[in-house]
C-alpha cells in the first residue's frame, strides 16, 4: 500500500500535468504528494497542480520498482493455443486502466462504448474498443488509449487492438456503475 503523504522528489523527473499532458520536469528535493497509485501509474499533486508518474520513475518517488508493479493489477488469462480471445480477460485488463483524476478504472465510470473482438483468422484477433472521456478537451486521452492498448494487447491471442475516441453520445455521470457512484460519494 502506497501511503498518501507528502515526499520530497530523490530526483528529476519527467511527469504529464492533467488534464493537459503538458511534459514538464520537476527538480529533485520539490515536496509532491501521491494521491493515486492505480494501474501502474502515479497521480501527484504538486504545486497546485496534478501530474502522472509513470510506473518506471516510481524511484523518483522514493518508491521501489516492485511499489510501481503492485499498482499494475496483472490479470491472468488461460493461455489458448492460436486461438479465439476470452472475453471476458478483455474487460478485466480494461478495469485495469483508470482514469488519473477519479480512482476507479475505465469501465465502471463508463467510458468504454463498444468491444468487438473479431477473429481475423485462427491465429489472429482483433480489438476493437470505442472510447470516451469523461471530459472531451482532456488532453490525458492518447495516455488512455496508449493504456488501453497496451494492456488488452496482453492479453492471449489478441494481435491487434484498435481504439478509437468518440464524443457521441458526450459522457455523463449516469454511465458509471452503481459501484462507482458509490465510491466517488455520488449515491
Amino acid at each position: 500500500m502506497i501511503k498518501q503523504e507528502w515526499i520530497n522528489l530523490t530526483r528529476e523527473v519527467e511527469v504529464l500535468l492533467i488534464p493537459s499532458a503538458t511534459p514538464v520536469t520537476l527538480r529533485e528535493g520539490e515536496s509532491v504528494f501521491i494521491t493515486q497509485a492505480l494501474g501502474g501509474a502515479f497521480t501527484i499533486q504538486v504545486g497546485g497542480n496534478l501530474a502522472r508518474v509513470e510506473g518506471h520513475d516510481a524511484d523518483a518517488l522514493g518508491l521501489k520498482p516492485e511499489d510501481a508493479m503492485q499498482t499494475e493489477t496483472v490479470v491472468k488469462t488461460s493461455v489458448l493455443a492460436d486461438g479465439p480471445v476470452e472475453d471476458e480477460a478483455v474487460w478485466e485488463q480494461l478495469r485495469t486502466c483508470y482514469d488519473p483524476e477519479i480512482p476507479v478504472n475505465i469501465v465502471d465510470l463508463g467510458l468504454i462504448y463498444r468491444c468487438v473482438i473479431t477473429s481475423i483468422d485462427a491465429q489472429h484477433n482483433r480489438v476493437d474498443i470505442d472510447m470516451t472521456l469523461t471530459a472531451p478537451g482532456c488532453g490525458m486521452g492518447p495516455i488512455l488509449v496508449g493504456d488501453v492498448q497496451r494492456k488488452v494487447s496482453a492479453v492471449h491471442n489478441v494481435t491487434e487492438v484498435n481504439v478509437e475516441l468518440v464524443f457521441d453520445p458526450p459522457w455523463d455521470q449516469s454511465r458509471m456503475t452503481e459501484a462507482a457512484q458509490l465510491q466517488l460519494g455520488l449515491l
